[in-house]
């Protein structure tokens, strides 16, 4: 888990350049971008340990980050506003950010708080992240709910890797529609087997070389589906 690595989105080049200044002379590894969308292609590259997020961006805004992000990752979040409204912090907070600071700020304050969810995100995950589950060139990180092919994580939906993650764990092991329905959705299978196909389907497109010949997830015809074991 790259606690080091903190990304930086916020479309005021002054307080990013700034931000980035500080951070730097802390120790830390800084990835600057300037909008949402910048921002959450560098999700798709490589999981920080920080995002330090502008509320307001043109194009993509903060808010569409955290729930993009919040879809595959718990890493922690770090809303930078000029707007400090009770219902701001609320919806901030309820998206899924861990802590809020309103500008002006003080530079101080804010490494304490960087420096305070870099450490609890790393407490919190040095004994999980021990335990990574890997198969092939897929690893499945426990603590921040990311699994990742050659290092780059994948956009999944959680239905989709909380499905990977089970074949991941049980590498070899037969599943029935019926099983992974029950495993996935919590409630009784009611023969709705278009829905373990489509995210099967959907996973395959980003795991697979070739989604039609698939070598993870093999169709076992008849009974369910089975995760062969990779050579790492």
């Amino acid at each position: 888990m790259m606690t080091k690595l903190i990304y930086i989105a916020e479309d005021d080049k002054e307080i990013n350049q700034l931000l980035a200044l500080h951070l730097r002379n802390e120790g830390y590894q800084v990835e600057q971008t300037y909008c949402g969308k910048e921002v959450l292609k560098k999700f798709q590259e490589k999981v920080p340990g920080l995002l330090i997020l502008d509320l307001m961006m043109p194009g993509v805004d903060g808010l569409q980050v955290i729930q993009t992000v919040r879809e595959y990752s718990k890493v922690p979040i770090l809303l930078l506003t000029a707007r400090g409204t009770d219902a701001d912090k609320v919806l901030g907070f309820g998206l899924g950010a861990d802590d809020y600071v309103v500008k002006p700020f003080s530079i101080i304050e804010l490494l304490s708080r960087v420096h305070a969810l870099i450490r609890r995100y790393s407490d919190y995950g040095k004994e999980e992240e021990e335990k990574i589950i890997r198969n092939g060139e897929l690893e499945f990180h426990p603590i921040n709910q990311v699994i990742t092919k050659n290092g780059v994580a994948l956009l999944l939906k959680p239905k989709e890797t909380q499905l990977l993650s089970i074949f991941m764990k049980n590498v070899n092991r037969l599943y029935t529609k019926a099983q992974l329905y029950e495993l996935v959705w919590n409630t009784d299978y009611l023969g709705d087997s278009n829905t373990i196909m489509v995210h099967i389907s959907r996973i395959r497109e980003q795991i697979e070389p070739n989604p039609k010949t698939p070598t993870y997830i093999k169709t076992i015809k008849g009974l369910g589906y089975r995760m062969e074991r990779h050579e790492q």
